[in-house]
């Protein structure tokens, strides 16, 4: 196609709409004409009365119409029209009022023109505004005073004004040269002033630079885009997305804009369709995607009063319900909003790749042949033609014809390394609805389907192309029901569908081995595997059955019968793929809210597990499912507990068979140890193994044992020469920071007393830290050893080195104060800090009583929202309750946190009758809900 040029100075006049209910022109004008006959109207202190009450008058009127009938495009055109108006007001009156030049020279004349996005004539609330002044080949004294003056009276208006001063010599130099110059040139648009000026500018600029830089420019935003989504995420599927800046957000429309307008001058989308870069079909996707972000943007502008581009989870609710949404069956309105958001920036991505490779086609075929003819011909991969780099069909009515070829391209592309062609997948997407019921029940089809979700090198690539084609929830259609589905709560970082896909491929770098620094245990075991199809099915279905009424294992679990036979498993397979769909949660629910070093605990879990088999394939799930969730859930806290969990296990299911038993593994960890305690002498050594039973040294990762010795090493030395502790009242604390958990582990070692484990929360809560893990341990003659873990409210390192002195300083002065504080008094602390993110979020408070889980105590597990101090307000309520901790487990999902304590009557009993536990399970949920109730 050939590049044609566009008018080099668009219509001043943006498609507002110039209601007088906004702004009247004539009106604001006769006023400033008055304003000039009066004593004060030189004086930019009356000028910027008018001006601020003219432009709020117009804005408080672009929200009440967007509030009736949100439409944030036209909004957006509204306040570029309101502040057009304003700007040619202001420049009229100071040019010709304020500071007139009878006779100007040839110099003293000057244009304002608008760029960016506010060039295009779009404005979001309360979106910066950027201009630009020129003036002919020199700077006077005149232009210095009309820029200074209306720049500052736009700034006293309270607007965000981002200005340049430029010859037009000095503004190509500048675009040639940077950038973000150039991208915004591409709208330049002359607002008041010599339009002349503005003419020129635009006419050289598209002459002397963009006809001759197109490559290099397509060429650097690209790479601009790319490290812009790293800094974002890299993903369009998290679910606090950045609106403008993210992964498929309104940046990515404008980088497509920007490279079309660019290489062809073309300005919208059905300009783009009518050159044949997008079908009519994609245009209006590109418009419903540009629609739908312009009205959720100008609605979080108004709703937060501030230039605000993130989809945080507090303003989330309100926006679905001034957009409308409602809540439906298994939906919360929220999360309809947001699948409607990652529907339009999945929208956005194909039309990324789309027009990325069309135009990579078009603008670099040279380079690109070039390139071919270093590579080793090959014209075809299993029937598919190759272009490049990418597959397509030989013929374009193959899809139509044999539908199974959707599915095998995938399969294709997975086995050859190579991408796919856009045009294959635009036939695709035509041919969608050939994807039935006939090609479900095809065996090839789906063999060619679970060839690509076995895959070992990245199968997740091909799973993410299918999705995006719409190809993965047609052929499942199960999948199709959560595609783009969020989970409206802090946990989970990413929509359900690419959850599942990364699972998958978290999986496949399991199995190669990429991740055995970190997860030693899972890739050894992932190699023991007899049923591998039915671990990766697994891996695949798991959270399928998000969003549905029930319960989504016991859903998933159907699908996964269902599912197996269709894609070729035998029976075995699909019976053990449903039940590690049923109980893919069961693993971490045991080993982060249950004492592993329980024999109940591995007894009840080993029970449901039954098999060394199923043992392996659920560890291996586990890994995969928790560390798709998000960056910084996974953790070596995490990873010691489901360890020693699959220990206990199959020593319990192979009887005795085991790899390693618990003996050689307590002896092994104790050997390592005091290998690096070298220098101490024998007596202490001996004394450190003695004090301990083997579930201190299972609970405890080496890091951890290591601090906890040299923290022991004066009371152990105390106890060689005198035998006891006495009443030592001494305390030896140690802090540790895990940066990839993003947390603080906190050691705390004293001698034993009653009160302890609240001492120390009320510490955590005065701190205003919130403990999301907890280890506590006594040894044998009454040294206590507490391991937390707690997250700090602070991101700056000097913030975060004041709290952590401040937690050391509360510890210390916990535990030396005679009376703990006052519950209202460490409430003020521990309040304080709550984000507005966490208060978005409503957690029902659940106390559950269980007298079977242990043998030796009563397990008590409360639900709760996760809050600093509501460790405190937990341990404090059983302590009024009379009841002693014999082991605390936390764990923290997202905004939910679930505390489980074991717990004995002080005589050393479980906890009996039915009064007594209604009595504390009152307690409980008052403290749960932040209630405060005296003791009984």
């Amino acid at each position: 196609m050939a590049r044609r040029s566009s008018d080099p100075v668009r219509s001043v006049a943006p498609r507002a709409t110039r209601s007088r209910e906004i702004l009247d022109p004539g009106a604001l004008e006769t006023e400033l004409v008055a304003l000039a006959g009066t004593e004060e109207g030189r004086t930019r202190k009356a000028l910027l009365q008018h001006l601020r009450q003219a432009y709020a008058a117009g804005m408080a009127e672009i929200r009440r119409r967007h509030e009736a009938r949100p439409n944030g495009r036209r909004a957006a055109e509204e306040r570029a029209w309101l502040i057009d108006e304003i700007l040619r007001a202001l420049y009229r009156h100071v040019t010709e009022r304020m500071l007139p030049v009878a006779n100007p020279t040839d110099a003293e004349h000057l244009a304002l023109a608008a760029t960016g996005g506010y060039g295009r004539g779009l404005l979001a609330p309360f979106s910066d505004i950027d201009i630009l002044f020129l003036h002919p080949y020199r700077l006077t004294g005149w232009h210095e005073r009309v820029i200074e003056t209306i720049v500052y009276t736009l700034w006293d208006m309270g607007l965000k004004v981002g200005h340049a001063v430029r010859r037009v010599d000095e503004a190509l130099r500048f675009a040639r040269s940077d950038l973000t110059a150039r991208t915004a040139l591409l709208d330049l648009r002359p607002v008041a002033g010599e339009e002349e000026l503005v003419a020129e500018l635009a006419t050289a600029f598209r002459r002397r630079i963009v006809r001759r830089t197109g490559p290099a420019f397509v060429e650097a935003k690209l790479a601009e885009r790319d490290a812009r989504h790293a800094r974002f995420g890299d993903s369009r599927y998290v679910v606090e997305p950045h609106l403008k800046e993210g992964k498929g957000g309104l940046r990515d429309l404008h980088t497509l804009y920007w490279i079309v307008d660019y290489l062809y001058g073309l300005k919208d989308p059905k300009a783009m369709a009518a050159a044949g870069i997008l079908s009519h079909s994609e245009a209006r996707a590109f418009q419903r995607a540009e629609a739908f972000f312009w009205t959720v943007r100008v609605s979080l502008h108004f709703l937060v009063s501030r230039a605000e581009e993130r989809l945080t989870f507090d303003v989330q609710p309100a926006l679905a319900a001034e957009l409308g949404y409602r809540d439906r069956k298994g939906m919360k309105a929220v999360e309809r909003f947001m699948k409607r958001y990652f529907l339009h920036a999945k929208a956005v991505g194909d039309l990324t790749r789309i027009i990325c490779a069309l135009l990579e086609e078009r603008e670099q075929k040279r380079w690109w042949t070039s390139t071919w003819q270093r590579l080793p011909l090959r014209r075809s991969v299993e029937g598919f033609a190759v272009m490049g780099k990418r597959l397509g069909f030989r013929d374009p009515r193959e899809p139509a014809r044999e539908p199974r070829r959707m599915i095998e391209i995938f399969a294709a592309a997975q086995r050859s390394g190579l991408d796919i062609h856009p045009d294959a997948l635009r036939l695709i997407q035509q041919n969608l609805k050939r994807i039935d019921a006939r090609l479900r029940a095809d065996p090839q089809a789906n063999a060619a389907f679970l060839a690509v979700l076995m895959a070992r090198d990245h199968p997740e690539v091909n799973l993410r192309r299918m999705n995006e084609a719409g190809v993965l929830g047609r052929f499942i259609p199960d999948f199709g029901r959560i595609v783009a589905q969020m989970q409206y709560n802090m946990y989970h970082h990413y929509t359900v569908d690419e959850h599942l896909i990364r699972a998958v491929g978290l999986l496949a770098a399991i199995t190669r081995g990429e991740l055995a620094e970190e997860h030693p245990l899972s890739t050894e075991v992932v190699h023991k595997i007899k049923l591998r199809r039915a671990l990766h099915l697994a891996v695949f279905l798991h959270d399928i059955a998000k969003g549905r009424d029930g319960d989504h294992s016991d859903l998933g679990a159907k699908i996964a019968w269902r599912l197996g036979p269709r894609l070729g498993l035998s029976a075995a397979e699909t019976e053990l793929a449903a039940w590690l769909v049923q109980h893919h949660l069961l693993m971490s629910a045991t080993a982060f809210q249950r004492d592993v070093a329980d024999p109940k605990t591995v007894e009840d879990f080993a029970r449901v597990v039954s098999s060394p088999e199923r043992l392996r394939q659920l560890l291996v799930l586990t890994v995969a499912d928790i560390r798709a969730v998000g960056p910084g859930v996974w953790n070596s806290w995490k990873a010691a507990l489901l360890r020693e969990l699959y220990w206990r296990t199959e020593e319990r299911l192979i009887a005795g068979h085991a790899g390693t038993s618990r003996e050689q593994r307590v002896a092994a960890r104790q050997k390592r140890l005091l290998a690096a305690l070298a220098d101490w002498s024998e007596p202490v050594r001996a004394r450190l193994v003695a004090e301990f039973p083997d579930s201190y040294w299972i609970a405890e990762d080496h890091d951890s044992l290591l601090t906890n010795a040299r923290l022991m090493r004066p009371f152990l030395e105390r106890l060689v020469r005198e035998e006891e502790l006495g009443g030592l009242q001494e305390v030896a604390i140690a802090l540790e920071e895990d940066r990839k958990a993003r947390a603080l582990v906190v050691s705390v070692v004293t001698a034993d007393r009653p009160g302890l484990f609240v001492r120390l929360a009320a510490s955590f809560a005065q701190a205003g830290v919130s403990v999301v893990g907890a280890q506590i341990h006594t040894s044998r003659t009454g040294l206590a050893v507490d391991n937390f873990r707690v997250v700090l409210q602070e991101t700056r390192s000097a913030e975060r080195r004041f709290t952590e002195r401040s937690l050391t300083a509360s510890i210390q002065q916990m535990l030396a104060a005679g009376e703990l504080p006052g519950e209202e008094e460490v409430r003020r602390h521990a309040m304080r800090p709550v984000s507005q993110r966490m208060r978005a979020f409503r957690v029902e408070p659940l106390v559950l009583v269980d007298n079977e889980a242990s043998r030796r105590a009563t397990v008590i597990e409360v639900n709760a929202a996760d809050r600093p101090g509501l460790l405190y307000a937990l341990a404090r309520a059983l302590s009024e309750c009379r009841l002693d901790i014999r082991s605390a487990h936390v764990a923290t999902y997202g905004e939910r946190a679930v505390d489980v304590f074991y717990v004995t009557e002080t005589d050393g009993t479980k906890i009996a009758g039915d009064l007594r536990i209604a009595e504390i399970e009152q307690r409980l949920l008052a403290a749960a809900a932040g209630r405060i109730e005296k003791a009984a």
